[in-house]
């Protein structure tokens, strides 16, 4: 690990005002189990100058219902989530997300702001520099194509890929995108609220340079709602998703209300299912018309030449999350 500056940030505003002064040449660190594993491979395209630990800021965890939004606070445990009676009840995917995160170890120590902003884990991206030939040159470091294009993409896109095939490597995303939660975003002289859907982009998130995630707020439902979060992984703890799907659901008298659904690990963002969802609403639902609705989900599937895999995996997560959310 090569050196670098460390501060430990008192308040939001001396962290995003030290961001700003560094001017892109700054990490934050809220948990570190990605951060450091990224710093020690030298995977980045600049090594940043300075770290900035808001760890030490007071008051960025907790867990708050106002009656109009839960809100929580960025540098809430995966642990605290996972294990939280209202979010359990109320929030069932989000738990479940929380849930399916890494180990224990991990969970205890990682943070959901960390989550939702963690690096990709593409290999090609991932390749430390001091292995033989270097650190692979790619189109998110900004210096050339996806190598993963006509490389090893078994887990790779299958939808959304332009210039870069990593796909988001968040499970807790994949739940709050289909809860519609918002994040509260701060920077040395502004403050935004963005829709955790729109978070991301093909090459990272939106994040400038002096800004910092603060709250993830979700709203809370009037009608009593199912939802499931099931994720595939070839080891059934500390692995990645392969694919995963986010399911909410309403109903009245059996009939769908109401139903959002949403894809990981299978585009660079997450993927919400539309045309999926419109074909629940008002309906019944059946065996007939969970097929149509699961390969409604996958149509503008691309997959690569080693992923197609990935598309009927999907479709049968898609399956099992709706019956999973219409069973609680």
């Amino acid at each position: 690990m090569k050196n670098f500056i460390h501060f430990d940030a008192s308040s939001l505003e001396e962290a995003c005002k030290l961001l700003a002064e560094y001017d892109g040449c700054a990490k934050v660190n809220a948990g570190g189990s990605d951060l450091l594993t990224v710093l020690k491979a030298d995977i980045l395209p600049k090594y940043p100058e300075a770290l900035v630990n808001i760890k030490t800021i007071p008051g960025l965890d907790y867990i708050e219902d106002d009656g109009d939004y839960l809100r929580l606070g960025a540098l809430t445990s995966l642990d605290v989530i996972e294990k939280s009676g209202l979010i359990r009840e109320k929030y069932r995917a989000l738990a479940q997300a929380a849930r399916a995160v890494a180990s224990p170890q991990i969970r205890n120590v990682g943070t959901l702001g960390g989550n939702l902003c963690q690096d990709t884990r593409c290999w090609y991206y991932r390749y430390p520099s001091r292995l033989g030939g270097g650190a692979l040159p790619c189109s998110r470091k900004g210096n050339g194509g996806c190598l993963a294009v006509r490389g090893d993409n078994r887990y790779h896109a299958i939808m959304g890929g332009k210039g870069c095939f990593a796909v988001c490597p968040s499970d807790t995303a994949i739940a709050l995108a289909a809860l519609d939660a918002h994040l509260l975003i701060v920077g040395a002289e502004s403050e935004r609220r963005v829709a955790v859907a729109d978070f991301y982009r093909p090459l990272g998130n939106i994040l400038e340079a002096d800004e910092i995630v603060r709250e993830i707020q979700i709203p809370c439902r009037k009608v009593c709602t199912g939802q499931s979060f099931i994720k595939y992984a070839q080891r059934k703890a500390i692995d990645f998703a392969i694919a995963s799907v986010a399911a909410v659901y309403s109903q009245v008298e059996g009939v769908c209300t109401d139903a959002h659904i949403v894809l990981g690990a299978v585009a660079p963002t997450p993927i919400r299912a539309v045309e999926a969802e419109r074909m629940m609403i008002g309906q019944p639902i059946t065996e007939e018309i969970l097929d149509a609705v699961s390969e409604a989900a996958l149509i503008g599937a691309r997959p690569l030449s080693k992923n197609a895999y990935k598309v009927k995996m999907t479709k049968s997560l898609v399956k099992r999350a709706i019956l999973s959310a219409m069973e609680t």
